[in-house]
C-alpha cells in the first residue's frame, strides 16, 4: 500500500473539483460582473443579457461599485407594452450579497431563504467580485466543479 495513490471518492471530491459540501463560493462563481449604468433601457440590459448568454446584470455607480442587480426574472416580470423603453434602474433589485470564501452551502442556503437564484459575490470593501448562480451550484452538484 505505500507508494500508492488513493482516488478520491467522487463525493470527496479534490482541491480542484470540491463536492458541494467542500465546495467555497469561489469554486462556483463567475469571476467579474457585466454591468451596465442605472439609465440603461431595459432593452439595452435584455440586449447585454442575451449576447452575453448570462441571467444578471449589475447596475453599477460612477465610481464602478455596485448599486443594483436585475436578473432575468426581474426582466421578465417588467415583460410587455413600453418595457423596452424603461430604464433599469425602474425594475432593479438590491443586491444579495455573500463573500467569496464562504461555503456553497451557505449561498444555497442565502439563496433559499432570500428567495433568488443569484448572488452578488463582493469582497470585505463590498465590491463585486463576480457573481454565484442557481445553475453554477448545478454545475458543482453534477461534476464536481462548475
Amino acid at each position: 500500500m505505500e507508494g500508492q495513490h488513493r482516488e478520491p471518492k467522487a463525493a470527496e471530491g479534490s482541491w480542484r473539483s470540491p463536492s458541494i459540501e467542500h465546495a467555497r463560493v469561489s469554486d462556483a462563481m463567475r469571476a467579474g460582473v457585466i454591468g451596465c449604468p442605472p439609465d440603461a433601457s431595459l432593452r439595452t440590459v435584455a440586449q447585454i443579457m442575451a449576447t452575453n448568454h448570462v441571467h444578471s446584470v449589475v447596475l453599477t455607480a460612477g465610481d464602478g461599485g455596485p448599486v443594483r442587480v436585475i436578473t432575468d426574472r426581474e426582466l421578465l416580470a417588467a415583460a410587455g407594452p413600453g418595457a423596452e423603453d424603461r430604464d433599469a434602474a425602474s425594475i432593479a433589485i438590491d443586491p444579495v450579497t455573500l463573500t467569496i470564501d464562504e461555503l456553497l452551502t451557505r449561498a444555497v442556503e442565502v439563496m433559499l431563504e432570500q428567495g433568488v437564484s443569484h448572488l452578488l459575490v463582493v469582497d470585505d470593501a463590498q465590491r463585486a467580485l463576480g457573481v454565484v448562480s442557481a445553475l453554477d451550484v448545478a454545475g458543482v452538484l453534477a461534476w464536481g466543479r462548475a
